[in-house]
């Protein structure tokens, strides 16, 4: 919510997780056989058989010749998930076959332990989920991005702790979370969101730093966006989808879409740009 419309194929690893049809959470690819979403999205009563992921989706009610739809071969919980709202929100879904990336189907790349995303950074929420809470949105339903900026693990305990006019938060913010958004609210994650990206870039780089988990309502005062903090959880994602890249050198883009990150806003580069500049940095 308090986001705009994206371009397309601007986040091409976004996608689209879809029960008997239904768009109920969001997802990313992190390689060609698997994408990372939230645990909470798969209750016992939603089956990998009646899952179609998504990929290359813009307008959900207005499907072009860039989206492409995948079955879901299995789904991995992870084996720590405490319940919504507690830790271990995170879950790898197999695709019953490759993908082939295109401009609008791309991967993104998984952050190294040695990757941090300091209090304050500008990071990237996207999905097709609420504008408000309770409040979707209207037809067709165009993919919608937010930056908000992370929030230290400290403050963010201090602002759950902090009574609001909507009463005493019981949620808990544990060491594999990590907060983003704003003390005054108005731009967050909202229901339907559920599962997808929390992108950050570093070096010019982007990398997924989160998965979007809970909340107190959305864009509440006092309420950030709470996130699964991927880092805390690579070697898992890893020993599953050992394809997975979790380098820069790794992954060479080839969407002329996928927008680098300056402190003002996305910029966007050519395909031949973005792939010289990204062969340089094989050599640094």
């Amino acid at each position: 919510m308090g986001g705009k419309d994206a371009q397309e194929g601007q986040w091409p690893w976004q996608v689209s997780l879809r029960n008997n049809g239904l768009h109920f959470c969001g997802g990313t690819l992190i390689s060609q056989k698997w994408v990372l979403s939230a645990a909470h999205c798969f209750i016992s009563s939603v089956k990998a058989s009646s899952i179609t992921v998504f990929l290359g989706s813009y307008k959900l009610f207005q499907p072009d010749s860039n989206e492409v739809a995948v079955a879901v071969n299995r789904i991995i919980q992870n084996p720590s998930y405490a319940g919504k709202g507690g830790s271990g929100d995170i879950s790898l879904l197999e695709l019953a076959k490759e993908v082939s990336y295109t401009d609008f189907i791309q991967p993104i790349c998984l952050p190294d332990s040695t990757v941090t995303f300091p209090t304050g950074q500008q990071c990237w929420v996207t999905g097709w989920g609420n504008i408000a809470y309770g409040s979707s949105q209207p037809s067709p339903r165009t993919l919608q991005g937010v930056a908000v900026p992370v929030i230290g693990s400290s403050q963010c305990k201090g602002y759950y702790q902090t009574p609001t006019s909507s009463g005493t938060s019981t949620l808990q913010i544990n060491s594999d979370m990590i907060c983003a958004g704003y003390i005054n609210g108005g731009k967050d994650s909202c229901q339907g969101d559920s599962g997808g990206p929390l992108v950050c870039a570093v070096n010019n780089q982007w990398f997924l730093a989160g998965v979007v988990s809970f909340g107190d309502g959305c864009g509440e005062p006092y309420r950030p966006g709470v996130y699964t903090l991927v880092t805390y959880y690579k070697n898992w994602i890893q020993s599953n989808d050992p394809d997975v890249s979790v380098n820069v050198r790794d992954v060479i883009f080839t969407s002329p879409f996928v927008s680098l990150y300056n402190m003002a806003s996305p910029m966007y580069v050519s395909t031949l740009q973005l792939t010289w500049i990204l062969l340089l940095l094989n050599f640094l």
